[in-house]
């Protein structure tokens, strides 16, 4: 399937590692332009095989995102798309207190903002899109980790508050919930459990289609459509391509012929 990304130039936070090389690498194939902006220069072996742009910025750092933004457009041109995906579950939990959580919203949240204020024009020139990148978290909770899920929920709600804002204009705006997904930061997490390894074991049994994690590229596949005009009457949208693990029930083992509890 054609998706018309085709030269088209994409900003893409945090673009370089995790679930945002998975999407970059999925644009790039696509025949995008990705723009990566982000905290830390991604390998430049892989820049290379991605033909991706790199552009240096503290995101929680409102002048750095301008100065970023202006560098795009003057490498790249006007901007078709933009995937707010950077953030970090930093484990800001009721404990750490309000200065804490205030700047876990400015790592995690308001860039997501800056970002769409500061491409508000470029998207309305090109009918473009949005998709931000939430996290289940919004929806369930985890416990330890107040800051982060406020983000990633205020995400979601402006995701449909954007989708209004630039209806008249065109612009779609979508979220992709993510759930389990292995990167090297989910490593780390995994890394410092006293049994990391039986911990996977444990979720990924609860992942209810293929016991599996969902790749960063299936990440990028979704995102990919969403910023494409085969997605061109879907905004507003939260999609979850995650398994069935948010909405299933993880009790769930494979299929019905598995489940001795199933009629």
């Amino acid at each position: 399937m054609d998706l018309g990304l085709q030269g088209k130039v994409v900003v893409v936070t945090g673009g370089g590692s995790g679930i945002g090389a998975g999407i970059t690498e999925v644009l790039s194939e696509e025949g995008a332009r990705p723009v990566i902006i982000a905290r830390r220069a991604p390998d430049a072996d892989w820049l290379r095989r991605t033909g991706a742009e790199f552009v240096q910025a503290e995101l929680s750092d409102d002048a750095a995102c301008r100065r970023a933004i202006d560098t795009v457009r003057s490498r790249c041109g006007a901007v078709h798309g933009l995937v707010n995906n950077a953030g970090a579950n930093d484990g800001v939990g009721i404990g750490k207190g309000p200065d804490a959580f205030r700047d876990s919203l400015n790592q995690n949240l308001v860039h997501y903002y800056t970002m769409v204020h500061l491409l508000q024009d470029d998207l309305r020139a090109a009918r473009g899109a949005i998709v931000n990148i939430s996290s289940k978290t919004a929806l369930t909770g985890q416990g330890g980790t107040s800051a982060y899920v406020a983000a990633k929920a205020a995400q979601l709600g402006l995701t449909r508050e954007w989708a209004v804002e630039f209806l008249a204009d065109g612009v779609r705006v979508n979220a992709i919930v993510v759930a389990e997904v292995m990167t090297p930061l989910y490593r780390r997490w995994l890394d410092t459990l006293p049994d990391g390894e039986a911990a996977l074991e444990e979720i990924v049994r609860r992942i209810p289609l293929g016991q599996r994690m969902t790749t960063a590229r299936e990440i990028g596949d979704t995102c990919a459509f969403l910023l494409s005009g085969r997605a061109s009457h879907m905004t507003g949208q939260w999609l979850f391509p995650d398994g069935g693990y948010t909405h299933l029930d993880r009790a769930i083992r494979g299929h019905a012929g598995e489940n001795p509890a199933a009629d």
